[in-house]
């Protein structure tokens, strides 16, 4: 490996995509083949999710509309747009329904700098597959993403309700924890690339792709981009659960497809941007690239590799979805604070050293690897060896008499064995008021056996044997 990524990590800026042939037919022909691209994607994804989940508890999935049940999401999008469109009267009514749009049109802006394949003839004009390119098109992706989040925020606040705003502040606390490690876990792809270009860094991994000597950061992405975009187990701004829909709770029809489709349209970037970043691009896989003197890498082949790779983390996102329980709100943003964001800062600042090390001084690029391997296995090593500081077990006497508080965590938790829940203070007040009626009750019946008893005179009469 250390062969290959000297003169990788060494080399100068790499050329970009080229779209000085670009006119204008040209780019509205691409712009309008993404739309198509991305919309025929979330539908053909809907389907593949239920497939894939059915298949994983043991049930058909979609099999009745159309062949193989393709048609069935066709089905749900017509039923969506012919339901009836409801508007909650409490709501404010331009931002309830513009937020909607927010989080589509955010959505769709990130695929015009993916490339997803070289240049190729269209109609006659030498055009690259992509639609544009400049040199902070990460930068442009990364704010795509976070103004989009203002259409689940706008959306949660003008409905008027409860489970909404909740739904709403969740996803802004989410997106600012998880777009900071996502964010950070790039750093150390443009400081081996030398480009924030898609175009660029794709080009610069036809040594080898950067998942493999970046693999620590493509970790904390990819549980970056899965947090990203609301998916289980990180779907707390929708959690059925607890918030019966989160911020779509009060939205229906259309308006509610259109967050729907935002939400797998996101899939669908963070997936691309894995892809472009650390998988190659529309790079083949290994061996391929050496066939025929790399015919597998030039025209429409590259298209082929590019959707292969993005349909595998769609299928990782589904099989994440069937596998994983949601995670308690707490310790979500536990993760992404304090694992997360050191982690990735750490991360980066071990690129950095090892790339200003390389730059500066004559030091062997094996040789560093070598260094920096033993001491990471030599501290995995001292951190199994430090004991943990475990709690002294309390006597069992003191567990069992001392009073149990089922909300001394911040969250209600079942008395473990010897404890006993403490009385409820409204089990409290409704036997106190029983026990006041009984009493009453019980003093009217004795009244006026008290009074037969007593003579006019007021002495006690004796009983009649």
């Amino acid at each position: 490996m250390a062969h290959i990524l000297g003169p990788v990590l060494a080399q100068a800026a790499v050329p970009g995509a080229d779209f000085s042939n670009d006119n204008g037919w040209i780019v509205l022909l691409k712009a309008v083949a993404l739309i198509v691209f991305l919309l025929v994607s979330v539908l053909l994804a809907i389907w593949f999710e239920r497939k894939v989940v059915a298949r994983m508890q043991v049930r058909p999935g979609p099999n009745v509309h159309g062949p193989f049940g393709l048609l069935q999401s066709l089905a749900d999008a017509m039923k969506l747009l012919l339901k009836e469109d409801v508007n909650v009267r409490a709501a404010d009514k331009v931002v309830y329904l513009v937020a909607p749009m927010i989080s589509v049109f955010c959505a769709l802006l990130t695929f015009a700098v993916i490339p997803l394949g070289p240049a190729v003839s269209i109609f006659g004009v030498l055009t690259p597959l992509q639609l544009t390119d400049f040199p902070v098109a990460v930068l442009y992706i990364l704010a795509a993403t976070s103004v989009g989040v203002y259409g689940i925020v706008l959306g949660g606040w003008a409905s008027g309700s409860t489970y909404p705003l909740l739904g709403a502040v969740r996803s802004t606390a989410q997106v600012i924890s998880y777009e900071l490690a996502m964010g950070m876990s790039l750093v150390s792809v443009f400081v081996l690339a030398g480009s924030m270009s898609t175009s660029q860094i794709v080009e610069s991994q036809a040594a080898v792709w950067w998942v493999f000597p970046l693999l620590p950061a493509f970790v904390i992405y990819f549980i970056a981009m899965v947090g990203e975009v609301n998916r289980l187990p990180f779907d707390l701004p929708e959690a059925e659960g607890e918030l019966v829909s989160g911020f779509m709770t009060e939205y229906s029809s259309m308006k509610f497809a259109w967050f729907f489709l935002a939400e797998y349209i996101n899939m669908i970037n963070v997936s691309a941007v894995a892809t472009t970043l650390f998988f190659g691009g529309w790079r083949a896989p290994f061996g391929l690239h050496l066939v025929n003197d790399g015919m597998f890498n030039e025209g429409w082949w590259p298209l082929l590799w590019f959707l292969a790779k993005l349909w595998t983390f769609m299928f990782v996102f589904v099989w994440i979805r069937g596998t994983l329980l949601r995670f308690r709100y707490d310790q979500f943003m536990k993760f992404g604070w304090k694992v997360l964001i050191p982690a990735a800062l750490t991360w980066i600042v071990a690129v950095a050293a090892v790339q200003g090390v390389r730059q500066f001084t004559d030091v062997d690029l094996q040789t560093m690897l070598i260094v920096l391997g033993g001491l990471a296995v030599v501290g995995i090593g001292v951190s199994f060896l430090v004991p943990d500081r475990k709690k002294e077990p309390e006597p069992a006497s003191t567990v069992a008499d001392a009073p149990f508080d089922a909300f001394a965590g911040g969250y209600p938790v079942p008395p473990l064995p010897g404890q006993v829940l403490p009385p409820s203070p409204r089990a409290a007040r409704r036997a106190a008021r029983a026990t006041e009626a009984s009493g009453t009750a019980t003093a009217m019946l004795e009244a006026p056996a008290q009074v037969a008893e007593t003579t006019p005179d007021g002495e006690k009469e004796e009983p009649r044997g």
